[in-house]
């Protein structure tokens, strides 16, 4: 890996805690891209490197949130625990699928992810108390993909808090790190290429963004979510296309 490789690696770290700490999510979908198309890394390592940012960015960043009361335990509790497993169920399955497929399917998720950011409708009026069968259906389903793709499924655990489980925006975002923090890590455990992280890059990225969750999470509450939603959606979408157009470039290659 060259030297400007990394710098530019370091620099993109920036923006995936702040993503993290300001919206609760999108950093994890951004980080699998950043390590391959930038760094170089390899798709499955890629992904074992993901969660593992993912997961200790989004930890550090709770603590911030826990403090300004935007955690909701009763809810965040057993979805995390329902991702858990499915995020261990997700990687186990990521392991019999080829690395061109998955970095298609992570592709084909953040478009998905970009869509529903734009058609997110706002805060709701009053925070409902949503059912525990539904929180523990919604935090398998993310958790499953979060495994699967190296996502921490920030960018649909949101969404989901928001509009079927009924909490304000802010908690929303507070109570997805926690659920983030707790699959992540186990997906990391489900990970066949936990042994091939290039921790020379990794753990330096993972200080980059987890010093600029700090300033995401001073954000939380003071940009219009409307802005939000639409700068999100449109660096998501970026991304996305980039990637699918890397993997283009290495089918081309081989034929």
């Amino acid at each position: 890996m060259t030297i400007t490789a990394t710098i530019a690696a370091l620099a993109l770290a920036v923006p995936v805690g702040i993503s993290l700490g300001l919206l609760g999510g999108g950093g994890s979908i951004l980080a699998v891209p950043i390590l391959t198309a930038v760094a170089g890394v390899e798709p499955r390592a890629a992904i074992a490197s993901s969660l593992l940012v993912v997961g200790a960015t989004s930890a550090v960043s709770l603590v911030q949130h826990v403090r300004a009361g935007r955690v909701r335990w009763r809810v965040g509790v057993p979805f995390g625990a329902a991702g858990v497993v499915g995020s261990m169920g997700g990687g186990l399955l990521g392991s019999l699928l080829p690395a061109s497929v998955l970095m298609l399917l992570l592709a084909g998720t953040m478009i998905a992810a970009a869509v529903a950011m734009l058609r997110r409708r706002g805060r709701p009026a009053e925070e409902a108390s949503p059912r525990l069968v539904l929180i523990l259906i919604l935090g398998a389903a993310v958790g499953v993909l979060a495994g699967l793709v190296g996502a921490g499924g920030g960018f649909l655990i949101v969404p989901a808090l928001i509009v079927l489980a009924g909490l304000p925006a802010s908690a929303a975002i507070g109570t997805s790190l926690l659920v983030i923090a707790m699959q992540a890590l186990a997906g990391l455990v489900a990970q066949p290429a936990m042994a091939d992280i290039p921790w020379q890059l990794v753990l330096p990225f993972t200080a980059t963004a987890i010093i600029a969750s700090f300033i995401g999470s001073a954000l939380t509450g003071r940009i219009p979510e409307r802005a939000l939603r639409a700068g999100f959606a449109a660096l998501v979408f970026a991304v996305a296309v980039a990637l699918l157009l890397q993997q283009l470039a290495i089918h081309l290659s081989l034929l």
